[in-house]
């Protein structure tokens, strides 16, 4: 059965959509067969890949309607094992219109059961806020991955998302993990951010990402020319960084499947069913004064 990772931040402009496309592609590369869900009305990831905004497409607003299934939504990309289920600015409304609707919280998990079969790798990326769309993607999620800068503010944004983890532990999803937290838009050289690292490493321990991104322009790039750093240029550090952050996290799974070796991301596809990973409640309170 396929991993289903959230990338969720409810801090705009961490890189959660950068981190969501160049990630599932990179699982792709590694050639494993990967689904891009874009959960946020601004649909930028699926711009990201290439595709203009169509509202006669069919996209995950039809799915938390329940107006159509996953398989309907699916897209081939330029990838060929990355495969991609479009967001539309129409699922502003979704917040609205699933008010009052039975089983809410469980639509987008509902959608996706059919296809974790096929999947190995099942990316979520969701809007910056923790409104029900997010919600719904966390709910059906196995864990989620946390993309972050090394500032203050994204230290105290933190607090409050692992505050929200951890009441749908509780009341939605028992089996949510954390995937990681990874640095983006890293600029190691400064203090503030090796101040900022060091705290993030106290309070998660394995769960800080060894891999970071640093600012790169070709990862900025990238999205106007609707594709993947590592198709628009594979050289670049940031197409490096997330293809290690991609052979990281399958190695973890993959150490938590059996004792299989993973030898290569670009050329390796593991398979077995994803082990949930729990992260433990961290000692004391997360120093905010780096």
């Amino acid at each position: 059965m396929g991993r289903v990772i959230a990338v969720a931040n409810q801090k705009g402009g961490v890189g959660k959509t950068t981190t969501a496309i160049n990630l599932a592609a990179s699982f792709a590369a590694a050639e494993v067969n990967t689904l891009l869900v874009d959960c946020d009305p601004q649909s930028n990831a699926t711009s990201g890949l290439g595709f203009i905004k169509d509202p006669e497409r069919v996209s995950s607003y039809h799915l938390l309607l329940g107006a159509a299934t996953a398989e309907e939504a699916l897209l081939t990309t330029e990838l060929e094992q990355l495969w991609l289920i479009p967001a539309h600015k129409n699922l502003i409304g979704a917040n609205l219109e699933l008010v009052d609707a039975e089983g809410r919280e469980y639509r987008m998990r509902d959608a996706l059961a059919p296809l974790r079969e096929r999947f190995q790798f099942i990316v979520l990326d969701c809007p910056p806020a923790l409104d029900l769309l997010t919600l719904n993607a966390l709910v059906a999620a196995d864990a989620v991955l946390i993309p972050m800068q090394a500032e203050y503010f994204a230290l105290e944004g933190i607090s409050e998302l692992l505050d929200t983890i951890e009441r749908i532990r509780e009341a939605l999803n028992p089996s949510l993990g954390i995937e990681g937290v990874v640095l983006t838009m890293l600029d190691e050289r400064t203090n503030l951010a090796q101040q900022v690292m060091a705290e993030l490493k106290n309070y998660f321990g394995a769960k800080l990402c060894q891999t970071t991104v640093p600012r790169n322009i070709r990862l900025a790039e990238a999205p106007s020319h609707g594709k993947a750093a590592l198709v628009y240029d594979p050289r670049s550090k940031g197409a490096e960084s997330y293809i290690r952050l991609a052979k990281e996290i399958i190695e973890r799974q993959t150490a938590d499947v059996g004792p299989q070796t993973s030898e290569s991301v670009t050329t390796e596809e593991h398979s077995g069913e994803a082990v949930v990973e729990e992260i433990a409640a961290p000692a004391g309170e997360m120093d905010k004064t780096a």
